[in-house]
């Protein structure tokens, strides 16, 4: 299970949640959010972080040069696209940046998960190769962090059959809702940002801990019934 643990602007947060090990943390430079971090923060907790913590840069509706310059800047490798960029500016940051990993990001609302395939089959026929999709929820004027939880019986049932490229969920994950999101879903990683927060861009260490235990531990359990056939 990929465990990121999203929204952290400040070096010894992420020094002290890169301890617990979680796969990847999110750096946001949306300027939007309480959890906005700045080039040089970013680029100062890219250096620290050990090997196995991926850092993601996150981006909403920034223009593909500015995306380029600040993963150059900041030396990240992976983006997740989380406003409202059309396939056609995913097709160019792709063209523009060999190497580059990048997760779409679909806010689900009323529409359900329809506008997600028809926006994946587009990228594709533009020649996008997306390292991942992540699925949170849709609320107005809100990119991310909203702490609202989104239809997780939908998903499962549209994705079975689909081509996606591997899922990620978010939207109102918490250490004691994330077991049973995943047993519902079976996604591939999971994302959090308000869930593991005592404030709005204050992370907490206990709730950090807990989440990436919790998470882990719904994923180990799920294997293990699979492969008895329970």
């Amino acid at each position: 299970m990929w465990v990121k643990i999203c929204g952290i602007n400040d070096v010894k947060t992420a020094e002290q949640v890169a301890a617990l090990a979680p796969d990847a943390i999110g750096l946001n430079f949306y300027s939007g959010t309480p959890r906005v971090v700045s080039q040089d923060i970013a680029a100062d907790i890219v250096r620290r972080l050990p090997a196995g913590v991926e850092p993601v840069g996150v981006f909403v509706n920034h223009d593909v040069a500015d995306i380029i310059a600040i993963c150059a800047r900041c030396r990240l490798r992976t983006v997740q696209l989380h406003g409202d960029e059309t396939p056609a500016q995913v097709a160019e940051l792709q063209r523009q940046s060999a190497g580059l990993k990048i997760i779409r990001v679909h806010r689900l609302g009323p529409d359900g998960v329809a506008p997600l395939a028809e926006d994946l089959d587009k990228c594709r026929h533009l020649g996008v190769q997306f390292y991942a999709c992540l699925v949170d929820a849709r609320v107005e004027g809100v990119y991310g962090g909203s702490g609202r939880t989104i239809a997780w019986d939908a998903i499962a049932e549209r994705r079975r059959g689909t081509h996606w490229p591997p899922l990620v969920l978010a939207g109102g994950l918490r250490p004691d809702n994330v077991a049973a999101a995943i047993a519902a879903v079976e996604p591939w990683g999971v994302d959090v940002a308000g869930g593991v927060e005592s404030a709005p861009g204050v992370k907490d260490l206990s709730l950090v801990s807990a989440f990436i235990q919790s998470a882990r531990s719904a994923n180990d359990a799920s294997a293990i019934t699979w492969a008895d056939g329970i």
